[in-house]
């Protein structure tokens, strides 16, 4: 099943995606000519991998019924300026208080489970067509 997102500019340097009923704005930084009125697309794919691992961390403990007060992700990138691209992501996951250590390594193998840090991991092909 494809996934069709379509993508509009109201102005200056906002670029909106529809999808689903649904309205994503992006703009860019007053220093990049935006108007820093919405995240910037990049910080969008941060923020996707933040959240992915987050579903997958609340799931985990949902499913066993798990408390989820003070559950956290923290998404940490290292960005190499000679390179000029991020070359490490690290999530740092804060676990409840009563979090039982017998499933400390089942949650790390859960949250690796991120269907957008598997797409990383083994990307699609990607093609751009003029129509």
């Amino acid at each position: 099943m494809a996934k069709i997102i379509d993508v509009t500019f109201p102005g200056g340097k906002r670029v909106d995606a529809h999808y689903s009923g649904r309205t994503v704005k992006t703009d860019q930084s007053v220093k990049n000519g935006g108007e820093a009125s919405a995240p910037e697309p990049f910080d969008l794919f941060f923020v996707s991998m933040a959240t992915c691992v987050g579903i997958y961390a609340l799931e985990f403990c949902n499913a066993r019924k798990l408390n989820t007060d003070k559950l956290g992700v923290k998404l940490i990138s290292d960005f190499d300026k000679e390179v000029k691209r991020y070359t490490k992501v690290k999530f740092e996951l804060t676990l409840p208080d009563d979090f039982p250590e017998k499933y400390v390594k089942a949650m790390i193998k859960t949250v690796n489970l991120c269907t957008v840090k598997k797409h990383i991991m083994n990307p699609p092909e990607f093609e751009v067509e003029i129509m």
